[in-house]
């Protein structure tokens, strides 16, 4: 594996506790593949580009955003879908464990992509 490709943050463990980067256990992240921060993220229902302004400082802009939804697949709101396609940004949700999964495999590829995962438990 390229080390430059590596780079960045990897979720390295994830469970109960939540997920596991670097030295630290985040309930939820928002990552880059610059930076991994906590997240407190609103119900997901009540999801807006807002909640997820963080991840616009990548230039260039990321190719998508990884959007865990938790303990299953659930789809965010139409508007923060619209609001982040204006922003030429796609949106590709699955449960968090599987986004967190994907997080390690794309970035390993050295994809430009963003993630916002949400806890476990819901």
């Amino acid at each position: 594996m390229d080390r430059e490709k590596t780079d960045g943050p990897i979720i390295s463990a994830f469970g109960h506790g939540g997920f596991k980067v670097d030295d630290g256990y985040y309930a939820a992240l928002l990552m880059t593949p610059e930076r991994a921060d906590g997240w407190v993220p609103p119900a997901l229902s009540a999801l807006t580009e807002a909640d997820v302004a963080a991840l616009f400082v990548l230039d260039p802009a990321p190719e998508f955003v990884l959007l865990g939804t938790g303990a299953t697949l659930r789809h965010p709101p139409l508007a923060f879908r619209k609001a982040m396609e204006a922003r030429g940004i796609g949106i590709e949700a699955m449960d968090s464990r599987a986004a967190a999964r994907a997080w390690s495999v794309l970035r390993g590829e050295g994809r430009w992509i963003a993630g916002a995962l949400y806890p476990f438990a819901d």
